[in-house]
């Protein structure tokens, strides 16, 4: 009954080959890493049993050694059959083992029924390792289709895990930087509420300032009515006294005190224009100076322009007494009354109309001849329901480069001492942002200005 060693061998070389393989081609070691050491333990077992077989003619290729040995290597394969090639394994190497296992048990324990059916046998082995090798091929198509499919799903892993990672890391930046602009921002406000805050200082001063050049105009202009009260005061009091002389005498002169009453009333009437007209005039400077917005009303912006126009010349020639121009106004009566903030638009005005004396001034400073006659002008009309009023001068004029940063602030054409570059800065915003209304300047260096202002009517 006992067979040679050297087929115990083969069968163990066959089922040591047999596992090699499966262990390569499955990568058990990676897929089941648990199972790892007692994979190891087998080449022992392997090992021991080849000792047995060559050193004791032990024979281990009866049906039991195979059944076992095929009972393990399919119980390895069924550990994976979540992989599709394991599977396939398992289907090429079923007909195979089972014919090896019932082959290997007739032939030692019915070896006349193996004999009488040996060619069946050989052939049904045959067909098997036919069949094992086509869905070997199968299987080795699988893997690599899952391999590179795993490797595919590994590349994107990776790509994904450094996409992630990245995407900390911009989110850690975009959370640094928005707090670092948070911090920008709120300093920005702080600077903007501080800037807005000397902003409106720097108007108030600009005020002051141009209202402390026009002292002198303003005396000039308030002396004339307050003459013409004191004037017209000391005739009324000589009438007053004439009247009561007549009114003392025996006999009366009805007409004469009737002649007295009407001069005396109309005393009063001029004492009352030109007190009004005092009055108009202070008022005006109190609006001037006020801190703050004022509010819209109905102005007459004719008037506005001649008060101002003689306020700015008069002021001037207070600094210096040589300086003579002739300054006219060519106003539309049928202009109306403009709702306007006055303060700021005669603010507008008196710089506007201070600048003109200044350029034709310079002018003559810098011509020094005759023929030169300082001139400006101030015109009003009403063009398409709105107001325009135009500043022209003979003056020194601008060039056209500074034209365009002639409205920006803090630029000047004025020496150091003289022109903070407020100006007309403050004057555009007013006109443009106050009123939303437009102001433009028409030039030629050497030849003189002209500003337009254009208001809504």
């Amino acid at each position: 009954m006992n067979t040679s060693s050297p087929e115990g061998i083969g069968t163990i070389l066959l089922a040591a080959g047999a596992f090699q393989f499966a262990r390569r081609f499955l990568d058990l070691p990676t897929r089941l890493p648990g199972w790892e050491p007692f994979f190891k333990r087998i080449w022992v077992i392997f090992g021991v049993l080849l000792g047995l077989s060559a050193l004791f003619s032990i024979d281990l290729s009866n049906g039991w050694v195979a059944l076992a040995m095929s009972l393990v290597f399919v119980f390895m394969l069924w550990q994976l059959k979540h992989f599709q090639p394991s599977r396939t394994v398992i289907l090429a190497v079923a007909p195979f083992l089972l014919l090896w296992v019932v082959g290997s048990y007739l032939e030692h324990y019915a070896p006349k029924f193996y004999q009488a059916n040996e060619g069946f046998f050989d052939s049904s082995i045959g067909f098997s390792a036919i069949w094992l090798g086509t869905f070997l091929v199968i299987a080795n198509r699988q893997k690599k289709a899952l391999v590179k499919i795993e490797q595919e799903r590994a590349i994107e892993a990776e790509q994904r895990r450094i996409i992630e990672a990245k995407k900390q890391e911009l989110e850690y930046l975009v959370a640094e930087r928005t707090a670092k602009i948070t911090l920008q921002k709120e300093e920005l406000e702080q600077t903007l509420i501080e800037l807005k805050a000397t902003q409106a200082q720097l108007i108030q001063s600009e005020k002051m300032a141009s209202l402390g050049e026009l002292t002198a105009g303003i005396a000039h202009e308030i002396q004339n009515p307050l003459n013409f009260v004191n004037n017209f005061s000391e005739v009324s009091i000589e009438l007053i006294d004439e009247l009561a002389e007549e009114q003392a005498k025996p006999e009366r002169d009805p007409e004469l005190e009737a002649e007295l009453l009407t001069d005396l009333k109309q005393n009063l009437q001029k004492i009352n224009h030109h007190g009004g007209r005092a009055s108009s005039i202070v008022k005006g400077m109190l609006q001037h100076s006020r801190a703050g917005a004022g509010q819209r009303e109905p102005t007459d912006v004719n008037a506005l322009c001649e008060e101002y126009l003689r306020l700015a010349y008069h002021g001037l020639r207070a600094k210096d007494k040589s300086f003579n121009a002739i300054f006219s106004t060519e106003l539309d009566p049928s202009l109306g009354l403009i709702s306007l903030v006055p303060q700021d638009v005669s603010r507008v005005l008196l710089n506007l109309f201070t600048n003109a004396f200044y350029a034709v001034q310079q002018r003559q400073k810098q011509e020094k001849t005759h023929g030169y006659q300082p001139t400006v002008i101030v015109s009003t009309r009403c063009a398409n329901s709105e107001a325009v009023i135009t500043v022209a001068d003979n003056g020194t004029g601008i060039a056209e480069d500074v034209q365009q940063k002639i409205f920006q602030p803090f630029f000047t054409t004025k020496p150091t001492g003289e022109g903070t570059g407020l100006g007309l800065s403050l004057a555009y915003e007013i006109i443009t942002k106050g009123h939303g209304g437009t102001l433009e300047v028409e030039s030629k260096a050497g030849e003189g200005s002209k500003f337009i202002v254009t208001l809504p009517g």
